[in-house]
């Protein structure tokens, strides 16, 4: 019961339910056209199955994505079966290895369910109605249609699922196609082909005497390639927690220097929300304040753990970490937005041009690295060093202040009062680790906040 009473934002849900309305009235216009395809119910069980079996090995892909052959499965129901089935078996087969769980509530389960039936209903309709050209070549229909109806089936997918993270999390439309989808285009119209195919070979057996043979055949060569998304994924998954692991064990080196990524990314995760990023971008700037000191695992720790003052040459060592973060990131550049990257390099620069590594001044300055640089300085001011005792929460907010204009952006810091007035968690460092190291909070405080039901999770089939 507790699962039905879970409902997303007003507009979420409204938007689910015009899809599946949508998908009723397409439906309906599909059953009224006329059709002279026999059905056999051995097919349907068959292609049924294919259905349920591509739905359940989906896999994830970077930015959110996730790819299964769902999507040639439809194409191939789509050329094999009267209008009107395609689409039903899509409806009512594509059961998620998330079924039933708390993390799929019923809601998320009926928009893919209706967004994946309602681009094969679509799909169904335009191949019905570019085979209704009796006067062109069978052949020249079947390649031209496949084509047609799988741009049809990506732009009603890849639009609904983008209208519906827009919706849940505020992200503009554009930036949503650009960083997670823009590219799934091209795996869309290269696997078409694969869709018309498997209901050809179904058509015309070449094994048994039974076109399902062939067609399984032809699936196992295509779950081959799933293995290599898998061991992909695997190894970013991997790569993700050995940062976590060297960002924790930097942390732990120094008692003064503990928790101190994670106070970073909380301050920085206010001032952003307060700014009015959207859901993206806060958990990027959070997960940029997370590792902006990375490169600190290069730095000897005779240098980095030193309890007296630094001298010229070893401050300069210091001064390299930025540059040394992106040499340790290396591997997994090109997976770190151009605004992660400089957080990482650029968070030690000042307004007034005299920081490093750059000396950029002013708004030359990325906006991100504004933002996880003032957080740095205050959680290192309240931290405090073996040879510079902590300062209390006042005193460095009032050092913040005054360098507004010289070493912080002025607007970075009239947002940083409002938040520090409000007494938020990060205000009082020794608050901050008792809250954070609390069962109760842990997970509240470790990451930024998900977003709504309908997330950039929502599995999009390619």
């Amino acid at each position: 019961m507790r699962f039905l009473l879970q409902l997303p934002s007003p507009k979420v849900l409204a938007f689910i339910l015009g899809l599946f309305a949508a998908f009723i009235a397409v439906q309906t216009a599909l059953f009224s056209l006329p059709e002279n395809k026999k059905l056999v119910w051995i097919d349907v069980l068959f292609w049924a199955s294919l259905v349920l079996i591509a739905k359940r090995t989906e896999v994830k892909l970077p930015l959110n994505a996730t790819m299964s052959h769902s999507f040639i499965v439809a194409l191939a129901a789509v050329a094999l079966f009267p209008a009107w089935l395609a689409s039903l078996l899509i409806f009512f087969f594509s059961f998620a290895k998330d079924q039933g769980k708390a993390n799929y509530p019923w809601y998320k389960d009926l928009f893919n369910r209706t967004q994946h039936a309602l681009a094969t209903a679509l799909a169904s309709l335009v191949w019905w109605h570019i085979h209704s050209l009796t006067y062109i070549d069978r052949n020249i229909l079947d390649a031209l249609g496949i084509v047609v109806i799988s741009v049809v089936y990506f732009a009603v997918n890849i639009s609904s699922v983008i209208y519906v993270i827009y919706l849940s999390s505020g992200a503009s439309i554009r930036k949503i196609w650009s960083e997670n989808y823009s590219w799934l285009w091209v795996s869309y119209l290269v696997q078409a082909p694969v869709g018309l195919l498997l209901a050809k070979a179904y058509q015309v057996p070449l094994i048994g005497g039974w076109g399902g043979f062939t067609v399984l055949f032809m699936m196992l060569l295509l779950y081959f390639s799933r293995y290599y998304w898998d061991e992909k994924v695997k190894l970013e998954e991997t790569f993700d927690e050995t940062i976590e692991v060297l960002v924790a064990a930097l942390d732990a080196k120094d008692p003064f220097t503990r928790l101190h990524s994670e106070r970073v990314a909380a301050i920085s995760q206010s001032i952003a929300k307060r700014m009015g990023f959207d859901e993206q971008d806060v958990k990027r700037i959070t997960y940029a304040a997370r590792i902006h000191d990375i490169g600190k695992v290069a730095i000897p720790d005779s240098v980095l753990l030193k309890p007296t003052k630094l001298t010229a040459e070893e401050y300069g060592l210091i001064k390299t970490h930025p540059s040394k973060g992106l040499e340790v990131l290396h591997p997994m550049r090109q997976r770190l937005s151009k605004d992660v990257q400089g957080v990482i390099v650029h968070h030690h620069e000042r307004w007034d041009g005299t920081g490093y590594p750059s000396r950029l001044k002013g708004e030359r300055i990325p906006l991100w690295a504004r933002i996880v640089s003032l957080a740095d300085a205050y959680e290192a001011m309240t931290a405090g060093r073996a040879y510079t005792p902590a300062k209390p929460p006042q005193e460095a907010l009032n050092e913040i202040i005054m360098f507004a204009g010289r070493q912080f952006d002025p607007q970075v810091v009239k947002i940083f009062e409002e938040l520090w007035l409000e007494d938020p968690i990060w205000k009082d460092r020794e608050e901050f680790l008792r809250r954070y190291t609390s069962p109760a909070h842990l997970s509240a405080l470790s990451s930024p906040s998900h977003s709504g039901p309908a997330s950039a999770t929502l599995p999009t089939s390619s």
